[in-house]
């Protein structure tokens, strides 16, 4: 895949950051998996680390990545583009815009990470097309 300097994929998380949230939401994952929140953080991390398969392709893609808290996201971006999104979510910043690159409702249809891989990888082919 060719490099996609000119455009980043920002993938937020619904969950706040800080390690009091990640263990808040590491004991819920674990306990409560049903009443879990955040897909995206279901399909790259296990209960406390991030997959090892997820680590590899975040690595080896030749886009620019960003993983960022809602919280986060909120602070970095909100006020620039004033975006009232549902999380998680996957967006593209291109061109000084943000456009949802994979939707809520996508990510949490999604059972497996392999799927997301490869609808980040469809998705990113049909950008560069």
């Amino acid at each position: 895949m060719e490099n996609h300097q000119e455009a980043r994929l920002i993938f937020i998380y619904n969950a706040n950051s800080g390690l009091r949230n990640a263990l808040l939401d590491g004991a819920h994952k674990a306990l409560s998996p049903n009443t879990y929140q955040c897909n995206l953080c279901d399909l790259t991390f296990g209960v406390f680390n991030e997959k090892k398969a997820w680590k590899k392709f975040r690595e080896e893609e030749d886009w620019i990545l960003e993983f960022l808290h809602k919280d986060e996201f909120k602070k970095q971006y909100a006020s620039k583009f004033g975006h009232k999104f549902e999380f998680p979510i996957v967006l593209i910043a291109l061109n000084d815009e943000l456009q949802v690159f994979i939707s809520v409702k996508e990510l949490n249809e999604l059972e497996e990470m392999e799927a997301l891989i490869d609808l980040v990888k469809k998705r990113g082919k049909e950008i560069t097309a």
